[in-house]
């Protein structure tokens, strides 16, 4: 916990200031795990003079680019950032200690860092050193940004977000499976950026085998973020022909499945590139929380699940769906058609998964809703 009197912002210049550190912070969303996506803006005498934000893999952070950006102009300056800073000693220097030398007086942070190498020390370092925190503005905006990285350090597996996209009354295919396309082109647009703001992707083999998906992001400009691919298939059934495999020495793809089952298949798969995350059963199925597990140790703070319907309500049935991207197509397919979510045996209405609408949006001809677990 934060110790002392804590101040609190004078106007409403420190709540403009940071909402654009916020901003800043979202670039980074997708690219700058295993950290956090931090922004960090610099003003003087009303002026900005810095901006920064987290770079790919997580470094520099962004009060590094935001002090290189503002040199001597950082001195006296108030920074607005994101997240508590840094205090400790990684791959880089403290960010606490940048902000001392470059001499700031004031710094402006939301919501305190959970990495226990942090949490409130970096606040107290600044105290110590006579800067003035403020602390507590728009906090729930910033742990919302950042609650993939939250959710990893305090319950050890990434933020998931289940995408589905389908009729008005929910059915994803024919029931013959064609399912290109159900939504127009905006909404796609729309998923690829979604793709773009996550570590990973996450689909069943089921959908692998029936759609051959490539699940890059294919947006102009942002071709670099494809996230990491990831393939929950228990008993490796997808064939070695699939793109998945075939280019995943060009995007990382990682197979979540059994332990010990077919070593002679596990190892042509790793021969093809592929980077194999046995996991024990659970049932006939993997186990699910096991490997978003495993996920979080390598660093992943967000996950798309795409697909199918089998491992939407393998998700959902566990608890493990944190926020929900549904787009709806203005159609209706009937009951005959293949339903967006798998049933999962429930029989009461109290036990069902509840969640909360944080937004709509219309896209051309489809709507997109997005929840948040209640």
């Amino acid at each position: 916990m934060w110790g002392g009197c804590t101040p609190k912002a004078n106007n409403v210049s420190d709540i403009a200031h940071m909402r654009a550190a916020l901003a800043l912070a979202r670039r980074g969303l997708g690219s700058a795990w295993p950290n956090p996506a931090v922004g960090c803006v610099l003003v003087r005498e009303g002026r900005v003079m810095g901006r920064g934000w987290t770079q790919p893999g997580g470094r520099p952070h962004g009060e590094t680019e935001a002090l290189a950006r503002a040199g001597e102009w950082a001195r006296g300056a108030t920074a607005y950032v994101s997240l508590e800073p840094c205090c400790h000693w990684g791959k880089t220097p403290p960010c606490t200690d940048a902000l001392i030398a470059a001499g700031v007086v004031r710094v402006v942070v939301p919501v305190e860092d959970p990495d226990p190498r942090v949490s409130g020390r970096g606040i107290a370092r600044l105290r110590s050193a006579g800067i003035e925190v403020v602390t507590g503005l728009l906090a729930e905006e910033a742990t919302t940004l950042n609650e993939g990285f939250f959710r990893r350090i305090r319950d050890g597996r990434p933020m998931v977000t289940l995408k589905l996209a389908s009729t008005l009354d929910g059915r994803i295919a024919t029931k013959s499976g064609e399912s290109r396309w159900i939504t127009g082109e905006e909404a796609r647009r729309r998923t690829h950026l979604l793709r773009a703001r996550h570590d990973a992707i996450m689909v069943g083999s089921n959908t692998v085998i029936a759609d051959d998906p490539e699940l890059t992001c294919r947006l102009p400009g942002l071709t670099e973020r494809s996230p990491v691919r990831v393939v929950v298939d228990g008993r490796l059934r997808v064939p070695l022909t699939a793109r998945l495999v075939q280019d995943a020495r060009r995007y990382p793809t990682w197979f979540i499945t059994r332990h010990h089952d077919a070593p002679e298949r596990h190892r042509v798969f790793e021969e093809c590139g592929v980077q194999l995350l046995p996991v024990a059963v659970g049932g006939e199925t993997v186990d699910l929380a096991a490997g978003l597990s495993q996920l979080a140790e390598r660093g992943v703070t967000r996950v798309l699940a795409e697909g199918g319907a089998g491992l939407a309500a393998a998700l959902l049935r566990a608890g493990l769906v944190d926020r929900i991207a549904w787009f709806r197509a203005s159609r209706v397919m009937g009951g005959d058609g293949i339903p967006a979510i798998a049933p999962f045996g429930l029989e009461r209405l109290a036990d069902t998964p509840a969640f909360a609408r944080t937004g709509i949006e219309t896209l051309g001809p489809d709507v997109l809703e997005t929840f948040s677990r209640a």
